[in-house]
């Protein structure tokens, strides 16, 4: 979804004018003397105590509805008003919201007094000064948690020549292997060495589908491995993933792959005599579909 441009994600269209605004509540100018206040300068009031007991985190994706409103009592954002709620990394949100939801739980309601060092810091076309919102977190997913050997494959790692190191989770019940023109299904996430997860197409809910050729070396190789329905982690070394291609994912990458699905492909004639299967490169790199490790580096999640 995206994100209208005064909405904390840091930009949006003013409040359409056949809608009538929100009121702001009698406390909009500062916050009361029962509000909880942070050591940021963060305050916060509960307005309705959540169901969940659970937390998000920085770097959980949270879906909310909220209404923002300047000192003065001008509304200059709302989801309500849109009658459509928000989804944002919490990661790529102002300070005060990121901080701010931290506090809350499912299905709780509160309300930020966020001063301005918190939100947009005086930035022009943004909102101006301390901020205030009334929000309620409907949702949240926190990230996949990185497996323990994340750092560096286990001694039961299973090593090639290249570099490339591998492990099945869970054994396949398929007999073939896809080759390098074949196109695969597969649902993967990945992680750097330090535990951050960079991509995930489980965490979308979307399968990827690529020609196996077309992406990263490490990829190629590790899935042609595979069998259909075998779930394998990938311990990558940077020379085969994105070489420290400025904007891609840094050093060696561990992914947890599960192979789907292969849709055999017959190779495509060689040219000018030339064996096929040479080890010529293409004339152009193609990225991969769904968000899969494309040859070159992908693009940035949006934040």
């Amino acid at each position: 979804m995206k994100p209208s441009t005064t909405s904390p994600t840091m930009a949006q269209p003013a409040p359409t004018p056949e809608r009538p605004q929100i009121p702001a509540p009698p406390d909009v100018a500062a916050p009361p003397a029962d509000a909880t206040k942070t050591a940021s300068g963060l305050a916060s009031k509960v307005l309705q105590p959540g169901t969940g007991t659970e937390h998000p985190t920085a770097d959980s994706k949270v879906k909310v509805h909220y209404t923002g409103w300047t000192t003065d009592g001008k509304m200059f954002d709302s989801s309500v008003q849109r009658g459509q709620p928000m989804t944002i990394p919490l990661n790529g949100v102002i300070a005060g919201w990121t901080e701010g939801l931290q506090l809350m739980v499912i299905g709780e309601k509160r309300r930020l007094w966020i001063p301005q060092a918190l939100a947009y810091q005086g930035k022009p076309g943004r909102p101006a000064g301390m901020l205030v919102f009334d929000v309620e977190l409907i949702d949240m997913k926190k990230p996949i948690p990185a497996p323990a050997d994340v750092a560096a494959p286990p001694a039961d790692a299973k090593k090639e020549k290249s570099g490339l190191a591998s492990k099945v989770l869970t054994p396949g019940k398929g007999k073939d292997h896809p080759k390098a023109t074949d196109e695969v299904e597969v649902h993967y996430t990945g992680w750097t060495t330090d535990g951050k997860m960079f991509d995930s197409s489980v965490e979308r809910g979307e399968a990827a589908k690529f020609q196996l050729d077309m992406v990263i070396p490490g990829w190629t190789e590790g899935v042609g491995l595979m069998v259909e329905g075998e779930k394998r982690r990938l311990w990558i070394p940077q020379d085969l993933a994105y070489k420290g291609q400025p904007g891609a994912p840094a050093g060696m990458l561990v992914f947890d792959v599960e192979l789907m699905k292969i849709e055999k492909k017959a190779p495509p004639p060689s040219a000018s005599g030339a064996p096929s299967g040479s080890a010529a490169p293409a004339a152009s790199a193609k990225p991969a579909a769904s968000g899969a490790p494309p040859a070159a580096p992908p693009k940035p999640s949006a934040k």
